[in-house]
């Protein structure tokens, strides 16, 4: 049974639900009224045939439509069309929920307890007038989301990760873990990745600083794109991934699915999360190692979080140049950082300064993302990795952000600009001569 599904029989922009004349409780009942109605005139068999074209849908619509004049109401239309499409919500998709998944503005569907919903829209968290019945009706719709994807959640898994069909990102946690009931977040990515022009459009970055990271990754530079949660890593790999020429070999690595590259020949890996027994888990550091032996011209890792990440590293030094990833961290020598402490759990013996010598051999580039309190983003770093120097890994910055405050209307306002150091690897750039390179690095842009 497909999760995601939604039967919309009016055409438009997705919006919150209206307000009602009658009260939440009641129409809750009518509802569950409703609901149970419609079982009995119709088994489940026959439901599941009802999903399956858009007349059948229709006729089904038709059918609640009915049931839901029945119950004596006193509805108007708007409400009633409006009670019928929220029934069939919780038939065949995920209850209150269901239209957020089809809200092309909402980023993240946040459920706190079963009557406080909230979402990010860009960039920005705003609380809807969303409700679940009670806690029983979100963990209905949580079981339903694993069960489809042959995953479990109870007191003895109390914590599941999970994916939608459309490439969402699922998190459930319940009690006894969850102190005040079940907690879902759902993180959604778009099914049409941002381009480049996006990104200086949206101020992300300066038209020179793209240009910058265009030639790095023509001239095959290893690129680590650092950030916090929601400050746009994987928004900027897939903008970074799409420089990579059609004619090299992709091999994608992810502990779950979201990259979106355009190139015909990838190749994409995603780890598996243990069996119901608990048995059969395959982690991304296996997942690397068999990458190696893919014969990949790339490899591009969604995240590196653990013990993989000494695998990466190697897979950087020993010929698959032109590798990205992510990490998350707060700034490029925080990043440093995690990048040591995260390969030395792989637990092989290695002291730290071969692990910082290793740091500084394959990784060139830091792209530091964060995102602002307007909600927008911003590279605020592009450092390159120098080499060792006093037992620390050394960085140049290539180009910084400066926050100057907000303007009236609270948008963050600053510049781009560059300390116009010359990169180290300058001579890898392809057809650039040093003047035009050193123009590139010669900027401040208000934004």
């Amino acid at each position: 049974m497909a999760v995601n599904s939604m039967i919309t029989i009016d055409e438009g922009e997705i919006t919150m639900p209206i307000r009602h004349s009658i009260s939440e409780a009641t129409q809750q009942e009518v509802k569950s009224a409703v609901h149970r109605e419609l079982l009995k005139r119709l088994d489940l068999e026959r439901l599941a045939e009802f999903n399956e074209t858009r007349s059948s849908q229709q006729q089904l619509f038709g059918i609640i439509h009915r049931i839901v004049t029945e119950q004596g109401i006193p509805l108007s239309a708007a409400e009633r069309d409006r009670l019928t499409q929220e029934v069939l919500n919780e038939v065949f998709g995920l209850g209150p929920i269901e239209p957020l998944l089809h809200d092309p503005t909402v980023s993240d569907i946040l459920v706190n307890t079963w009557n406080s919903v909230y979402v990010e829209r860009r960039g920005l968290l705003e609380k809807t007038n969303i409700v679940f019945k009670d806690n029983r009706h979100l963990m209905h719709i949580i079981e339903k989301i694993v069960s489809a994807v042959g995953r479990r959640v109870d007191e003895m898994s109390p914590m599941v990760d999970a994916r939608l069909p459309d490439g969402s990102r699922v998190n459930a946690i319940i009690p006894p873990l969850a102190i005040d009931g079940p907690i879902l977040s759902i993180r959604r990515f778009g099914n049409t990745p941002l381009t480049a022009e996006d990104l200086i459009r949206s101020k992300m970055l300066a038209p020179s600083m793209l240009e910058v990271l265009r030639m790095a990754v023509e001239a095959r530079l290893n690129i680590v794109v650092s950030g916090g949660t929601g400050a746009g890593k994987t928004t900027l790999l897939n903008v970074l991934s799409g420089f990579i020429s059609g004619r090299e070999r992709i091999v994608t690595v992810e502990d779950s699915a979201e990259l979106l590259l355009r190139q015909e020949h990838v190749v994409r890996l995603e780890t598996r999360p243990p069996n119901l027994e608990g048995h059969g888990a395959i982690r991304q550091r296996e997942l690397i190692i068999n990458a190696l032996r893919m014969r990949p011209d790339r490899i591009v890792v969604g995240e590196v979080r653990g013990e993989e990440t000494l695998d990466m590293l190697q897979a950087m030094n020993t010929g698959h140049d032109g590798s990205i990833t992510t990490i998350h961290a707060n700034s490029p020598r925080d990043a440093v950082a995690r990048l040591e402490t995260m390969a030395m759990m792989a637990n092989v013996g290695l002291p730290e300064k071969a692990i910082r010598n290793q740091i500084a051999s394959a990784v060139h580039l830091i792209v530091q993302v964060a995102r602002m309190s307007d909600g927008s983003r911003r590279i605020t770093h592009i450092a390159e990795v120098v080499g060792t120097q006093a037992e620390i890994v050394a960085l140049n910055d290539l180009y910084l952000f400066e926050r100057k405050g907000t303007d009236a209307a609270g948008k963050v306002a600053g510049r781009f600009y560059s300390p116009g150091i010359l990169p180290r690897f300058a001579g890898r750039l392809h057809d650039i001569p040093p003047q035009a390179l050193a123009e590139l690095l010669n900027v401040s842009v208000e934004v």
